[in-house]
């Protein structure tokens, strides 16, 4: 349904990196949703308020709440997709992020709201009388949540949502919410154990285990999460096409919300170049990446040795004594300076974070190495960086 509706009422639907499309996508499932939780919660309120049940009450409830966080997640896209102004140069999209978050807060008040219910219920339990038609609804509940969880990870996946991830990990959890309701129904039914105030827990339980992963995976975005390899990978694919470019290193990746990203990056070019045309390739590299991946890039030129074939050796051999060390420690920006009674060698390494060694042991280390491998006069003057794109 929500598909068909796209294609009906979203202009170039298909195109997902045009941030206008990508806002309709957000506004449209954000529409859908609050009118099929308003739905549930009618359905079920009904079949809970004459069955006297808590627990398909307070999942009734859920669902409002849910109603609410789908308003949430509207405005946040709606918001999200303001031009940016002197206030916020960089755009307001990481606002789609505080909205996702929101609706984390969100389920974890529901969750608190429905043990604290649940618990009641079991300390002063009441008759539950279960009727055929609180079970029907149930089972369309069931049905509906699965579908919106359908639609929302598959659409968020589609245009990178965290809020939209989240609702759909909200929705899959209160269709299995649902089901623990259901089973409390059908033994209700057909026993004389009142498991209800029970099964509300165990439904709280699943609906807080929901939020929390729904938090983090709004917060990481905000904190500072590395960028997804396979947008790193286009980035350093689309920089390494052009032959003016030895490598690059130092990369950082801003996320100012999905599809606003400022990229910054070192690219080593050849010493003994053009200055004149190498800035002019630098340049056509920084149009092509805001035209192709649609992110700002600021890029910095580190000029390389190329045709000393002295220093080249050096580099190799030393490449070839850190990698002995660990082979997932990176060189860049090698020079050479030689003095009368010794040269120094200066680089820069790249290591992980959380790297067993410290820095001073790894410089250590690596200085202990290179005079093994080259002689008593060569001293390192290393920088140790860590790598912000992850690795």
């Amino acid at each position: 349904m929500v598909r068909l509706l796209a294609k009906l009422v979203i202009k170039n639907s298909e195109d997902i990196s045009a941030p206008e499309v990508r806002q309709a996508y957000g506004m449209l499932c954000g529409i859908v949703g609050v009118c099929l939780n308003i739905l549930l919660f009618v359905g079920k309120f009904l079949a809970g308020t004459l069955s006297r049940s808590v627990s398909i009450t307070a999942d009734a409830f859920n669902n409002l709440s849910d109603a609410a966080s789908s308003v949430v997640m509207l405005i946040g896209f709606k918001m999200a997709g303001a031009e940016p102004d002197p206030g916020h140069p960089f755009g307001h999209g990481r606002i789609e992020y505080i909205s996702g978050l929101i609706v984390s807060g969100a389920i974890l008040i529901m969750a608190f709201e429905l043990v604290k219910s649940s618990v009641e219920k079991i300390i002063n339990p009441e008759e539950v009388e279960y009727s055929t038609l609180a079970l029907v609804i149930l089972v369309i509940s069931i049905a509906v949540k699965l579908y919106m969880c359908f639609y929302n990870r598959s659409i968020g996946k589609k245009v990178d949502s965290a809020a939209m991830r989240a609702t759909a990990t909200d929705s899959l959890s209160d269709s299995i919410a649902t089901c623990v309701v259901l089973i409390a129904a059908i033994i209700g039914k057909l026993t004389d154990l009142q498991i209800d105030g029970y099964c509300g827990v165990l439904v709280g339980i699943f609906i807080f285990i929901a939020g929390i992963t729904a938090a983090r995976d709004t917060l990481n975005p905000l904190l500072g999460q590395p960028p997804e390899p396979e947008f790193v990978g286009k980035i350093k694919s689309l920089v390494m096409a052009h032959p003016e470019v030895l490598g690059i290193h130092d990369m950082i990746v801003h996320d100012y919300g999905p599809g606003r990203q400022m990229v910054s990056l070192h690219a080593e070019v050849p010493a003994e170049g053009d200055i004149l045309k190498l800035h002019d390739a630098i340049d056509n590299i920084e149009h092509e990446l805001k035209r192709e991946l649609r992110c700002d890039a600021v890029i910095h030129m580190d000029p390389v040795v190329t045709m000393d074939e002295h220093v080249q050796a050096l580099k190799e051999k030393t490449v070839s004594l850190v990698h002995a060390i660990d082979s997932k420690i990176g060189i860049h920006d090698f020079r050479v300076v030689a003095g009368p009674t010794h040269v120094n060698l200066i680089f820069d390494v790249l290591v992980p974070f959380k790297y067993p060694m410290s820095d001073q042991q790894l410089e250590k280390a690596i200085q202990e190495k290179v005079r093994e491998g080259l002689g008593e006069t060569y001293f390192c003057v290393i920088n140790v960086d860590k790598g912000y794109v992850g690795s």
